[in-house]
């Protein structure tokens, strides 16, 4: 019997989790990411851009230093408000606007690129968000993607955390936008190309406890899940997080450099 699930719930969840601690913090660090995927993008001035689920604006502003038009998008307004101030002091001008990844508020083929970097791969309803970033690229458009790999950091993290604060009964795992199966499933009928390329975005902390410490006050996920277990499990939660990081770590010294896998994706739209 298939399990029903309640979108609306764990979305309302989600966001209460996003919303937690400050994601900007973390979500800084991984700025190149955003600037490789434009250029694998081959972003031209005056495209018009969207970025879904922008987090505090790393493609967003990656695609505004390359003269796009930009629109930004995100459920949680404090990431919005990160992500305008880094544009303000950097001069851009860039539309900011709060947004369902899965229900986009603009008309459809709105534009000639749609973005998202660890953004989009989070919503529940994984069919209906791919749906979505299909219908507002124009035909001939691209979609740009950064997904965490199932058996990278980020990905085996999400699985210490559903081993303390286990998801709910048939969601699937976000990081299957990681794999090429499950991309040609969400977009095979609406793209014309799917091309994904391996990469690696190396964590740089001071050290593996470091990283964990950061983690728990400032990345939403880890954070909420922190306090929905019971404080006798916060010795192992912290144990199963720091061996993790620790079994990635290649520094070869008392620093954290912690590969973490994700895939590229550039998506010719049908």
């Amino acid at each position: 019997m298939e399990t029903t699930i309640d979108f609306t719930a764990v979305k309302a969840r989600q966001q209460i989790a996003w919303s937690t601690g400050d994601y900007a913090i973390v979500g800084t660090t991984l700025q190149i990411v955003g600037e490789n995927l434009c250029e694998a993008l081959d972003l031209r001035s005056g495209a018009v851009v969207l970025d879904v689920a922008a987090g505090n604006g790393n493609a967003t502003l990656a695609a505004a230093r390359r003269w796009c038009d930009v629109t930004s998008t995100d459920y949680v307004a404090s990431l919005l408000g990160s992500g305008r101030r880094r544009a303000e002091a950097e001069g851009h001008v860039i539309k900011f606007q709060e947004a369902d990844a899965e229900n986009l508020p603009f008309p459809d083929a709105s534009f000639d690129a749609v973005l998202s970097t660890f953004g989009v791969m989070f919503t529940p309803n994984q069919d209906q968000a791919a749906r979505e970033l299909a219908r507002v690229c124009r035909p001939g458009g691209k979609i740009g993607l950064a997904n965490w790999t199932p058996e990278s950091f980020i990905g085996q993290l999400f699985k210490i955390i559903g081993k303390y604060v286990p998801p709910p009964a048939g969601l699937k795992p976000p990081s299957l936008w990681g794999t090429r199966a499950r991309l040609d499933e969400l977009f095979g009928a609406s793209a014309s190309q799917i091309r994904c390329s391996e990469r690696a975005f190396n964590f740089r902390y001071r050290s593996p406890m470091h990283l964990v410490e950061v983690l728990r006050t400032y990345y939403g996920p880890i954070n909420k899940a922190f306090a929905a277990v019971p404080v006798e499990q916060h010795a192992a939660f912290t144990r199963d997080v720091l061996d993790l990081a620790e079994q990635r770590n290649r520094s070869q010294d008392r620093t954290l450099v912690l590969p973490s896998e994700y895939l590229e994706v550039v998506i010719d739209r049908r």
